[in-house]
């Protein structure tokens, strides 16, 4: 009885908000404390991507298209985002690790400069292109002019994007992940509210169509990022920024890029990787690629809330790096590892018992069906040290070096995945179920290769 009570306060303190250091004390608290607000974090994030689908599906193929031609275009834009945020993220947690809270603050407000540069860089011509965009993605011009808004406002508050991510890694780094989990519960819950309401004019709301559910997501975000700054300034974080530490400090913000950019390397890479298995099922016809997405989709729900444990790895292998603690952060990194681990073997076999009711919630197609069905399950095979991979990954991110998994991911997504696909797919009997096969050996090899190399402990006299 005496461990459920004290499970139920380690919860209770994980979703309030803790003041520990989590470079003392028992790792398996520190662990928990951290996975469990960013698990939820994610989860949300999952949660919204799935509702807004849904409701932008009801207005038709175009408004779908628009949406995934503005995200596609998105991609740099988040790309540049994520990997800020990992260097962010690393440079927060190693300042807070060593007692510097003023040095994690300064690192902060670089974040913010260089956010602020990226949002114009990106807002300004997305805003004055706006339908033409879609068509030099292909769309017609007439499809172009009726979707043409939603790539409008999008790029126009791309500010959000931005800083949505980059001030939830600045919470990470520092420990606050309860401050970031409310920040995405608080964008995407009204984003998920809002939704509805302003594309079909329910209640006092107009109808707005597909600019509704752009106006939604700026909304939603926007005030999620309202809330970010507002505990950064009010002191309420162990970051707190102001003026003076947010002056603009070329050699502080050099250091950051420079961690940043195997980040942003990272994320471009798998990419595109991702966009070449698709033409290279493409040839199979619309059911296979079809079949394909749905199930991404599907892996993606499950994968986020994975991810959000990782980052739990990074913030623990930066703030106990920065305390002189190596001995501790490597067995942070194992500890989570299993953790998530478990976790995604619990959900392989959800996915396999499961796959074909899953699958039907998308879907009634039985060519499509059978296909995705064949995906997910392909792909849940690797869950057994997928988890460690992912874990793994966050850990090199978390102390600085970005490097070492862009080459891995260079190696694993260009140099092996693509052409075994290729391979596969179109010179042997497998067919399309070929990429499926080499997607399911290139993330075991690529968790593998992470583990080999962060057992050399290289990372341990990384400075930043």
């Amino acid at each position: 009885m005496s461990r459920l009570r004290r499970s139920l306060s380690l919860l209770r303190e994980a979703l309030l908000g803790s003041s520990r250091d989590f470079t003392t004390g028992p790792i398996g608290e520190a662990v928990f404390l951290l996975a469990v607000p960013m698990v939820a974090e994610m989860a949300m994030e999952s949660l919204f991507a799935l509702a807004d689908v849904y409701f932008v599906s009801r207005l038709g193929s175009t408004a779908v298209a628009s949406v995934g031609l503005t995200e596609s275009m998105l991609v740099l834009l988040y790309a540049c985002a994520i990997g800020l945020g990992m260097g962010t993220t690393a440079m927060v947690a190693r300042r807070t690790g060593e007692g510097d809270p003023e040095g994690a603050s300064a690192a902060a407000g670089q974040a913010i400069w260089i956010g602020l540069g990226l949002s114009l860089v990106v807002a300004v011509p997305g805003f004055l292109l706006g339908g033409k965009a879609l068509e030099l993605m292909g769309m017609s011009a007439q499809e172009a002019a009726e979707g043409g808004s939603y790539p409008r406002v999008m790029f126009a508050t791309s500010a959000t994007i931005v800083f949505l991510f980059l001030l939830n890694a600045v919470f990470r780094g520092a420990g606050d992940a309860t401050h970031a989990m409310r920040a995405l519960w608080l964008a995407n819950g009204l984003n998920i509210v809002l939704d509805p309401c302003l594309i079909f004019g329910l209640g006092p709301f107009p109808e707005m169509g597909l600019t509704g559910a752009a106006v939604a997501t700026a909304i939603g975000r926007g005030t999620g990022v309202a809330y970010q700054l507002w505990i950064l300034l009010s002191g309420r974080s162990r970051v707190r920024l102001d003026r003076r530490l947010l002056r603009f400090q070329p050699e502080l913000a050099r250091r950051l890029l420079s961690v940043s950019l195997g980040g942003i390397y990272q994320f471009l890479v798998a990419t595109g990787s991702w966009l070449a298995l698709v033409r290279i099922l493409s040839a199979f016809g619309s059911s296979v690629v079809a079949g394909y997405t749905i199930a991404i989709r599907v892996i993606v729900f499950s994968i986020l809330p994975a991810w959000g444990m990782a980052n739990a790895a990074a913030t623990l292998m930066g703030q106990n790096l920065g305390a002189g603690k190596p001995d501790r952060a490597e067995a942070s990194v194992w500890r989570t590892g299993w953790y998530n681990t478990g976790f995604l073997m619990f959900v392989a076999v959800l996915f396999w018992v499961f796959a074909g009711p899953i699958v039907g919630n998308f879907t009634t197609d039985p060519e499509v069906t059978r296909w995705a069905i064949s995906c997910l399950r392909w792909i849940t095979y690797g869950y057994f040290i997928y988890g460690f991979g992912m874990v793994i990954v966050q850990a090199f991110n978390g102390a600085g070096d970005t490097t070492t998994p862009t080459k891995i991911n260079l190696v694993g997504y260009w140099a092996f995945q693509i052409p075994v696909a290729w391979l596969l797919a179109r010179h042997t009997p497998l067919g399309p179920t070929g990429v499926f096969v080499a997607i399911l050996a290139t993330e075991v090899l690529i968790a593998i290769a992470g583990i080999l190399i962060f057992r050399r402990g290289s990372w341990r006299t990384r400075v930043i």
